[in-house]
């Protein structure tokens, strides 16, 4: 009994282990990613604003 129970667990963790990074980078039939510019303000050595846009999609 003790040997079926670990098994079954080892085989749950390898199944789910294997799934995940699959369903990362999925993208279904209509969906699509939600993106937005992001506004990063920094300063440069003479103390002159950088304002850069960034894109970023979640």
């Amino acid at each position: 009994m003790r040997k079926f129970i670990v098994s079954a667990t080892v085989a749950l963790v390898a199944a789910v282990s294997f799934a995940a990074p699959s369903q990362a980078g999925y993208y279904s039939y209509g969906y699509e990613p939600y993106c937005f510019i992001k506004k990063v303000k920094s300063y440069d050595y003479y103390g002159n604003v950088i304002i850069k846009k960034i894109k970023v999609c979640k």
